[in-house]
């Protein structure tokens, strides 16, 4: 067996311990920004509600994950079952849809109920009409129980209140208000019910530290009969090896060993490849006699030289190839620029302010770069005007 040599132990020990490292940290480390709103079972933030999840488990109750569509509804035991709507995706609803609406209403008339949340939930759910509340809810409301059931003896709770309940039907029982705006209401569907909260607050791993949001959130499901089904399938999220690293820094993870392995790939692949010297130009190179006078001309600081040099070119041009007059080129930068303008048509002012700034360069010590850019706007000039006579020489001889 062929033993590694120095170079390659140490790149199989560095790169061992890199990556040990950085799985290490990304396992242990806690997520870093907890910005997900989806009141998931899956989500171990604020707003998620896995802690509901845990804790119903840990008393007694069944608990399944919803993840198919809603028309296999009506394969559940639906007197014996509760389905958690809580914040459906408007994206995953096609809201207003009647046959997106009757899986759930025939789950309802068979025994089941229904806790849904939110402004999209009522849109699944029959004589449900909910609208935006008039008082700012950004910050937590402290509600007020109204009535006898066990919606009501909850007590007060703390949750927002961004909709509220409109419709107005014997058959619905307030149970908690928000000011003036019933925030918490249920009403029969069949031997059904549907139970409505303003928001997913109550059960989210925030909210449930409250006392009456726990009670709430109890009294709700129903007793321990009961399967509580949480619909995740509204949520999109899927039960995949994918989803169990759902908040962690997985994807940086593999960011960092990509890099990783390409700065280890290019160092060591440089070292490891044919070496050859590099070439030599020789020294009769014409490169060599540029190199020398631009290192002549930069130590001695002679910007202006390269200036004038430009200036000179396209005065030239513009009288052996474009036809101007002597005076004119003798003329200030305006007439010169005008004359082109006439002959060639263009824009004078842009090659006006230039032959100004390439006389006055003269006089003036530019830097470097400054000098550069001058003399390729000079140079651009010529090369405009070279384009536009071999547009006209053609033209002339198709004609």
């Amino acid at each position: 067996m062929k033993r590694l040599s120095g170079e390659w132990k140490f790149l199989v020990i560095f790169s061992g311990c890199v990556v040990a490292l950085i799985g290490v940290t990304g396992i242990l480390a806690p997520a870093r920004q907890d910005n997900d709103p989806t009141p998931s079972t899956w989500n171990s933030g604020k707003a998620g509600a896995k802690a509901a999840w845990l804790l119903l488990g840990q008393l007694g109750y069944r608990e399944i994950r919803w993840e198919r569509p809603e028309a296999e509804l009506a394969g559940v035991d639906a007197a014996h079952a509760t389905l958690v709507l809580a914040d459906p995706s408007p994206s995953a609803t096609v809201l207003e849809e009647k046959q997106r609406r009757q899986p759930f209403e025939a789950f309802l008339r068979r025994g089941g109920r229904i806790v849904a949340t939110g402004q999209v939930a009522p849109l699944l759910l029959p004589d449900a009409k909910v609208d935006f509340t008039s008082r700012l809810y950004d910050a937590l409301c402290d509600t007020t129980p109204e009535g006898p059931d066990a919606l009501a003896r909850a007590g007060s709770l703390s949750m927002r209140a961004a909709v509220r309940w409109v419709r107005q039907d014997p058959g619905v029982r307030v149970a908690q208000r928000c000011g003036g705006s019933a925030v918490v209401v249920s009403y029969p569907v069949g031997k059904g019910e549907v139970i409505w909260w303003a928001s997913a607050t109550p059960l989210t791993n925030q909210g449930l530290r409250q006392d009456g949001n726990l009670r709430l959130l109890l009294a709700s499901v129903g007793g321990r009969e009961r399967t509580v089904y949480f619909d995740e399938y509204m949520h999109g999220i899927s039960d995949n090896p994918w989803t169990a690293a759902h908040g962690t820094p997985l994807t940086g993870m593999i960011l960092q060993i990509c890099l990783v392995a390409a700065l280890l790939l290019f160092s060591f692949s440089r070292s490891s490849g044919p070496r050859r010297t590099l070439a030599q130009p020789p020294r009769t190179s014409p490169l060599e006699f540029v190199e020398s006078m631009g290192a002549l001309y930069a130590r001695a600081g002679a910007s202006s030289v390269a200036v004038s040099a430009a200036l000179r070119r396209l005065t030239e041009f513009l009288g052996h190839e474009g036809g101007l007059p002597r005076e004119t080129l003798r003329s200030g930068p305006e007439a010169v620029a005008a004359a082109v303008a006439a002959r060639f048509g263009g824009d004078p002012g842009v090659l006006a302010s230039d032959l100004e700034a390439a006389r006055q360069a003269q006089y003036d010590r530019l830097r470097p770069s400054e000098a550069l850019k001058l003399v390729r706007r000079l140079d651009g000039h010529i090369a405009r005007l070279t384009q536009l006579l071999r547009s006209l020489q053609r033209y002339k001889g198709n004609a």
